[in-house]
């Protein structure tokens, strides 16, 4: 039964929208809303790495081809302090606080922390609305998450992005008991 459902996985191949409708939906419902989103860090026209951006303004690097960290995915080294101290707090704040919380993204980088998993499985656990997107490949831990009875999984496309925005923003305004613009 969808209206049952708390929490929404946006999953997609890279690049087909994922964040950008994440922070639609979010500006699009006008309600308190806490946690992070994930944006690249471009210089020169190519990608160096990605930063952790909190809804309430605080940056930090996620990952970089600059870092020489220990924990890397693929050509970036992935800070897990970044994560433990804004990402994480991000999430328990809105948790505590919010009215919806955004995690985007549920990916290799974040999953290098222990803390970070906690996070998210306590929001799933909070009765909380929560809009996160996940990796679209295929990972032990995140698969146990997207087989969560209140989780639904929404693969985005290019061809669907439209029309899923329209669904989430419905479906998120009647759970969050708000009015339609």
């Amino acid at each position: 039964m969808p209206q049952s459902k708390t929490t929404f996985l946006l999953t997609g191949r890279p690049g087909c929208g994922k964040t950008t409708l994440i922070r639609r939906l979010v500006e699009g419902l006008g309600v308190p809303a806490g946690g992070f989103y994930t944006e690249e860090v471009r210089r020169a026209g190519r990608r160096e790495g990605f930063a952790l951006i909190t809804l309430d303004g605080q940056t930090a690097t996620l990952a970089s081809v600059h870092s020489p960290g220990r924990r890397r995915v693929s050509k970036y080294g992935v800070n897990v302090e970044s994560i433990d101290e804004v990402g994480v707090p991000a999430i328990e704040g809105a948790v505590a606080s919010a009215a919806l919380v955004v995690i985007d993204e549920i990916g290799k980088m974040e999953l290098f922390s222990n803390r970070f998993r906690q996070a998210v499985l306590s929001a799933l656990e909070s009765g909380k609305p929560v809009l996160a997107s996940i990796m679209l490949a295929p990972h032990p831990w995140a698969d146990a998450i997207k087989a969560r009875p209140e989780a639904e999984v929404i693969l985005l496309t290019e061809a669907n992005r439209s029309q899923v925005e329209g669904d989430l923003l419905t479906r998120l305004r009647e759970r969050l008991h708000t009015p339609s613009a």
